[in-house]
């Protein structure tokens, strides 16, 4: 045969250095464990946790409504940087480079923004009244129109209604606070309340509503409404700017790649139709004020042209009707090839020096004198000065005749071209300002999006249930650090001062017998008996052997069996540690002294009445109320009727007269009465005996109760002998495959073979 056994603490003290060196080595696998024990304890929890927000992340994903996001984009195309100068091609005239970061900041300003808001009147918040909570989703699942009104209120429609609004305009004072309410009213009537207007507004689809009150004018124009007579629809009138900002800060403006010079404006939103209508009139006033801004710099150019084309075509003839009479005088003038180069050098050199005197005062309109620019643009006239002037040393040294011939001819040279130039610019630029082209295109326009990028369905499911194991494991480790009860019998002698004297570890079998008891089986339903090899009764075993050394300097053989609060197992306790002493050969009388909620009398299988209440009232004698051998050597005095005054009963003197007798006749009396913190009856008992034992509950009592429990017996004139550690599950992985352990101490289980 198997005999399991449980050490004591007492006893496992004597080896408490080596298991310290156990406990040390193992200290990182016992947090470890204890936590995995947590999470068994609390699994349910954790599911329930875990299911709570699955299921809202489940009623997010459904309920919430879909948001889509679509986008243009928008290429910003790039001016040359090496332009000839103001005489060269006509978009360098008024094309200034403009980077990406730069145009990003245009399509987010109000310019823009605002024209598009006007355009689209997307200040306008037009749509059904859903029912609460559930009606989007309803009516997403709708086929058609729904019956107006829910739980008898009126007006919350979740089929297809629909409503579209092409002007609605309210006084400053109506803007950004609480919407209208339009109600449809059949063949295309409708009524319009708010809280400002003292009158129902009654209009027609498609007719404009005008109406002049005290507090300005509302302009309303419906071009279209579906739904049910008493169908309500919410319809809202934001600011111009109040709409502008929310633009500005939900817009997502990026330019694509690096120094790509392609812009994506992105937006997300509920309604599509707003989506993609908001997104094209952005990308279309972008283009268009960068067109008009183009044609104005082309016009502007184009204005000062034509000032200078007139002044240049005089010059131009002066030179060349100077040159007919020289010719008409001298004939034609052979140059050599010295003079050829040097009228060549000095004709591209005066059509640069005017190109670049026009420049300067093209700049100077904008800047200043000291501004980096011009004086750039005065450093290259003093250049090409430079070499003209030693041209013109050269051109000294030559024959008077063919220093007039070249200069003359220099002069015609440089006047048609420049006058050329002038005319072909004036040109393009009638072209670009009629041409409505500007440095910016529209690649990509705005697309009406099919399926919503929010919720993320897959990744809220993922997130809702990561977190909910996240939050249950936090929520059980939580409740069992800071609710739970003692789990380490080391935290009873460390925090209370008191020795614990056993520990009792649970068996399923005990379950078992509990349940027979509250199904009404007879006969001796006591562990001691049906299973006195388990290990909770050789843990009762060693505490027989404990209290013989507690009760060594006792007054008397009474043993007073108690705990701080119900359901602890001292019962248990009281029942089966009578029944081990009286196999031991100690003659013992049980006394059920829980004359509240008393229920010894079910683990023997005996009647409540005829027990102690009637022995202390007179009503029987104890060799009637006491139930002799009821197991061999052991007699129990239960309960008897419940009175009403208990504690009365167990402070008379007839108890006191009571316990002097039986003390005489027996061992040892054990004695189970009610929780200290429930009732004053313990306290009142216990100045009567020998030996108070507390039993706690593994992960139930609280060092608190342990502690106001032995204050209260003190107070009563008792202290508190030991302590009974019940309930302690050795199958749980952080007490160890072998045992439980906890400090220095372990608790195995050790069994003898047959």
């Amino acid at each position: 045969m198997n005999t399991p056994a449980v050490n004591t603490s007492n006893a496992a003290r004597v080896g408490q250095p080596a298991a310290s060196m156990v406990a040390n080595t193992d200290d990182d696998e016992t947090h470890l464990s204890e936590y995995i024990d947590i999470l068994l304890d609390h699994k349910w929890l954790v599911a329930a946790v875990t299911a709570l927000t699955l299921a809202i992340g489940i009623a997010y994903v459904l309920l919430s409504t879909p948001i889509y996001l679509s986008n243009l984009l928008i290429q910003v195309e790039d001016s040359s940087a090496d332009a000839k100068g103001f005489l060269g091609e006509a978009s360098n005239l008024f094309d200034v480079k403009t980077p990406a970061t730069g145009e990003i900041q245009v399509i987010r300003s109000r310019m823009v923004l605002g024209a598009a808001v006007d355009q689209t009147r997307f200040y306008i918040d037009a749509r059904p009244r859903y029912l609460p909570l559930f009606g989007p989703w309803l009516a997403r699942q709708a086929d058609g129109l729904s019956e107006p009104g829910f739980l008898g209120i009126s007006g919350y429609v979740k089929g297809k209604e629909r409503i579209s609004i092409a002007r609605f305009d309210v006084p400053a004072a109506l803007e950004d606070e609480e919407p209208f309410v339009l109600t449809a009213q059949g063949g295309g009537a409708y009524t319009l309340t708010h809280e400002a207007l003292d009158q129902r507004l009654t209009g027609v689809v498609g007719q404009p509503l005008h109406h002049v009150f005290e507090d300005g004018t509302i302009d309303l124009l419906v071009n279209k409404l579906e739904g049910k007579p008493g169908a309500e629809f919410v319809v809202s009138r934001s600011s111009q700017l109040r709409t502008i900002e929310d633009l500005q800060k939900r817009l997502q403006i990026g330019e694509q790649g690096k120094q790509s010079n392609v812009i994506s404006v992105a937006l997300e939103e509920g309604d599509r139709d707003r989506l993609s209508g908001i997104l094209n009139a952005i990308g279309d006033q972008y283009v268009q004020q960068n067109v008009e801004r183009k044609a104005a710099e082309a016009q502007k150019t184009l204005l000062f042209l034509n000032e200078q084309l007139p002044e240049f075509k005089r010059q131009l003839e002066i030179s060349e009707d100077a040159y007919t009479r020289f010719r008409n005088k001298n004939g034609t003038i052979a140059f050599d090839e010295e003079a050829k180069g040097v009228l060549t050098q000095t004709i591209e050199l005066q059509t640069k020096l005017l190109e670049t005197q026009q420049r300067r005062r093209e700049v100077a309109a904008r800047y200043t004198d000291i501004n980096s620019r011009v004086k750039t643009i005065d450093g290259q006239i003093a250049a090409i000065e430079h070499e003209i002037g030693g041209l013109n040393a050269r051109v000294s040294r030559m024959p008077t005749l063919q220093q007039d011939a070249l200069r003359l001819e220099r002069d015609v040279r440089v006047n048609s071209g420049l006058y050329q130039s002038l005319q072909n610019n004036a040109l393009q630029l009638r072209l670009v300002k009629e041409g409505k082209t500007g440095n910016v295109r529209l690649l990509d326009k705005a697309a009406k999006p099919k399926q919503p990028v929010k919720p993320q369905k897959s990744l809220v499911l993922a997130l809702s249930l990561v977190l909910g194991l996240v939050a249950g494991a936090a929520l059980a480790v939580a409740r069992s650090r800071l609710f739970a009860g003692i789990r380490d019998p080391q935290e009873i002698e460390l925090h209370t001062g008191l020795s614990v004297y056993s520990v009792v570890p649970f068996t399923s079998e005990q379950t078992v017998l509990d349940q027979s008891v509250a199904a009404g089986a007879r006969g001796i339903q006591l562990l001691a008996v049906t299973h006195p090899e388990s290990p909770p009764i050789e843990a009762l075993r060693s505490l027989r052997i404990a209290l013989q050394f507690a009760t060594l300097e006792a007054g008397n053989n009474r043993v007073l069996i108690t705990g701080a609060t119900p359901g602890i197992g001292k019962s248990f306790v009281s029942g089966n540690f009578a029944a081990i002493l009286a196999q031991a050969g100690k003659r013992v009388l049980l006394v059920d002294a829980d004359m509240r909620k008393g229920h010894l009398n079910k683990q023997f299988g005996l009647l409540r009445e005829g027990g102690l209440s009637e022995l202390l009232a007179g009503d029987l004698s104890a060799q009637q109320a006491i139930r002799s051998q009821v197991l061999p050597n052991l007699d129990v005095l239960t309960t008897g009727k419940l009175p009403t005054n208990p504690a009365d009963m167990l402070m008379s003197e007839s108890f006191v007269r009571l316990l002097d007798m039986v003390s005489a006749q027996y061992d040892l009396v054990v004695i189970d009465t009610p929780p200290v913190l429930v009732a004053a009856d313990t306290a009142a008992v216990a100045p009567y005996v020998g030996a108070v034992l507390l039993v706690a509950r593994a992960d139930q009592t609280q060092l608190g109760e342990l502690n106001e429990s032995a204050k209260r017996l003190a107070h009563g004139g008792k202290a508190v002998s030991g302590v009974i550690f019940n309930g302690i599950d050795l199958t749980r992985r952080h007490y160890g495959s072998h045992g439980y352990r906890y400090g220095g101490y372990r608790y195995t289980e050790y069994k003898y073979d047959a």
